[in-house]
């Protein structure tokens, strides 16, 4: 895995040994390019940053700098190569940018820049022995790890040998259809639109629920079960999009068919049965993986890119919240015996951000849990779910149906700063002929919320700052998903991520109900 960490000091640059890749910036002396070339001779891969006016820069490199240009927005071009598949041709980043002549024979041009309609070379592959030198012009090293489009880029531009086979679409099929509008429909659409992927095939045990799947997709194999699904050839991917408590079993069934499985959050309700779907899956060689779908909220992709470029400093609080004060919803969300219980629901994506936010699962658990206003129902009404990291970072979720005045979506509190975003009410009113005024409300979670950022200046005081929500990133669980089956990308939603979202929620859960006892995770 290529690394995009910037080297801190010349210590830490001119060590090369025991990493498979290192990040480079010039000059650099003679001694330092005959070191670099061993490495990367040994099938080491140097993303290199090159210096003007040096002459080991330029031998290194296979190139020269011939301008450098201000820190702007700047359109990379990707080459026509193999490492291009499945990726944007050209996206736009913001860094100060070096364009680069080539001098060497045995350097290839991966990407240029349009710099007054001219383009230029801005990222270089030289192979050297079994490795690779990468030089990049963009110089924020930092925004290409951010990239979605440059870092994968270039981590297929360091493997020795990049190749992709020709393949027909990996044929999807959703266990739970569900009415219209629901999960059924949206991983339908999702797989109708990611390339790579087609919907083959539904199950559902209400027959109007697959009337209604063949008549959104008419292409579709229509299935009363999961054991019907499972025979399916077409069948490559399934994604279990039933209730909580179902997942274990079906995950275990389809595995065992031969199946990759995408498992609807949680991914199960027991730490023990996440270990088993691991377990099976790695036995059957199969991808298990859960629809965290969340990680891809547009607010939530804007904390993450701030609280990256250091804008919080150390971050070492975050809370978060959903909810209101209305009656829960009278379906299989609200008992125990189906969801898990409250907490698996919007739990499974609050502490899902939350654990990779902070990098681990925490270490101490306690939530709180009242049961006061809706008594038809066995989930709690509120519950307050505490977190501690050893190093004594803390996080708090809060769900709540009986809060009429909504907390904080975010509230993240870092060494220099302290972030918010509040929940704002989504309607949509209209006057229409013969039925007059009408107001339709939608779920006040699923708009992205704009976030406020305050920030200590010790000579102005608190300066506050608006920041909107990151650009639609479009279908990018199910890209991902395609990308690791077809191309062998990694996996944005490692199953034992998942599986510790579930350890979290079990704790919880008995935490809960056992008057807010506090849990040590092991």
């Amino acid at each position: 895995m290529l690394t995009f960490t910037d080297p801190d000091d010349n210590e830490t640059q001119n060590d090369y040994s025991g990493h498979a890749s290192r990040v480079v910036r010039g000059p650099i002396s003679d001694q330092q390019r005959i070191d670099l070339e061993s490495f990367t001779a040994d099938g080491g891969t140097v993303l290199f940053v090159p210096a003007p006016d040096s002459g080991p820069d330029a031998t290194l490199a296979g190139a020269t700098v011939t301008d450098v240009l201000p820190r702007t927005e700047w359109f990379i071009t990707l080459a026509e190569r193999p490492e291009r598949v499945r990726l944007d041709g050209e996206v736009p980043i913001t860094s100060e940018l070096l364009t680069l002549s080539v001098n060497d024979s045995t350097v290839a041009v991966a990407a240029t820049t349009s710099v007054r309609f001219e383009h230029r070379p801005t990222i270089l592959v030289r192979s050297v022995g079994g490795g690779r030198i990468l030089t990049t012009g963009v110089t924020d090293i930092a925004a290409l790890g951010r990239h979605t489009t440059l870092r994968p880029y270039l981590e297929r531009l360091s493997q020795e040998v990049f190749t992709t086979q020709p393949t027909s679409d990996l044929g999807v099929g959703v266990v739970g259809y569900g009415p219209f509008g629901g999960m059924g429909y949206l991983h339908g659409l999702a797989a109708t639109e990611t390339e790579g992927l087609a919907l083959t095939a539904a199950a559902d045990n209400a027959p109007e629920r697959l009337v209604a799947a063949q008549k959104d997709f008419p292409a579709l194999n229509a299935h009363p079960d999961a054991t019907s699904l499972a025979a399916d050839p077409s069948v490559d991917i399934a994604i279990i999009a039933t209730p909580p408590v179902f997942h274990a079993e079906l995950g275990l069934q389809l595995l065992r068919a031969g199946k990759h499985v995408v498992v609807e959050k949680p991914m199960c309700l027991r730490a023990e049965d996440a270990d088993l779907l691991i377990k099976t899956a790695q036995q059957m060689d199969r991808v298990i993986t859960v629809h965290q779908s969340r990680r891809w909220d547009q607010d939530w992709l804007a904390v993450q890119r701030l609280i990256a470029q250091q804008r919080l400093g150390e971050v070492f609080n975050i809370e978060t919240f959903v909810g209101g004060f209305e009656h829960p919803c009278r379906a299989w969300h609200s008992e125990e015996s189906i969801s898990g219980g409250a907490v698996y629901d919007w739990g499974s994506h609050h502490v899902d951000w939350i654990i990779q936010q902070y990098g681990s699962a925490p270490k101490r658990v306690l939530c709180s849990a009242h049961t006061r206003v809706w008594h038809d129902t066995t989930n709690a009404d509120q519950l307050s779910l505490w977190m501690q990291w050893p190093d004594g970072k803390e996080a708090t979720f809060r769900q709540s149906d009986v809060c009429a005045i909504r907390r904080p979506k975010f509230h993240i509190e870092g060494t220099a700063g302290t972030l918010e975003g509040h929940y704002q009410p989504v309607s949509q009113p209209s006057i229409t002929p013969g039925r007059g005024y009408r107001n339709a409300i939608s779920h006040h979670a699923e708009a992205p919320v704009e976030l406020l950022l305050a920030s200590y200046d010790g000579d102005h005081g608190i300066i506050h700052s608006t920041v909107s929500p990151a650009p639609h990133p479009g279908w990018a669980f199910h890209r991902n998903l395609a990308d690791h089956l077809i191309l062998g990308e990694p996996l944005a939603v490692q199953p034992e991520q998942s599986r510790d979202v579930v350890a979290v929620l079990e704790a919880a859960h008995r935490s809960g109900a056992n008057g807010g006892e506090l849990i040590e995770l092991g």
